[in-house]
């Protein structure tokens, strides 16, 4: 008999020593769940701000692209000194083809008065020339009249 009650105690012993295992396991393996649920919790905190700096990265991705196609552009004009002194040349060249275009035009004025002038003589001549061989033809027809009578 004091073998069984040993042999019950030595197996409530034991049952404790489970029990009490058992219990520590519990409360470890509940450590063990908080643990995972911060780095769940972590995590995800973690992946949204990565998300952010995603969005970031794609927004100034994005602004760069932009940016060297703007510049591409604007490297294919000359800058404001090279168009201004383009200006310039050519508001020179507008001046002096303008100044031609006015001696052009002067000249042109002037030949044509001259050439007004030229058909007006011309035209007094041919009236000059027309009224002498009238005048002639008159003389000639007055002289046969008197060499006639």
């Amino acid at each position: 008999m004091l073998g069984t009650l040993a042999q019950c105690e030595f197996s409530m012993g034991k049952t404790l020593l489970v029990y009490d295992m058992n219990l520590r396991e519990m409360e470890n393996y509940e450590k063990i769940y908080t643990d995972i649920e911060q780095n769940i919790t972590s995590a995800h905190d973690k992946i949204s701000e990565c998300k952010k700096e995603i969005q970031r990265a794609k927004r100034i991705r994005k602004n760069r692209q932009e940016y060297d196609a703007l510049a591409k552009v604007i490297q294919q004009h000359p800058d404001r000194h090279e168009t201004l002194k383009q200006l310039e040349a050519l508001d020179k060249e507008l001046q002096q083809l303008s100044h031609i275009k006015e001696n052009v035009e002067d000249k042109l004025e002037l030949r044509k008065k001259q050439f007004h002038v030229l058909l007006s003589t011309i035209q007094e001549l041919q009236q000059t020339l027309e009224n002498d061989e009238k005048s002639e033809n008159d003389d000639a027809q007055e002289s046969s009249m008197e060499n006639g009578e």
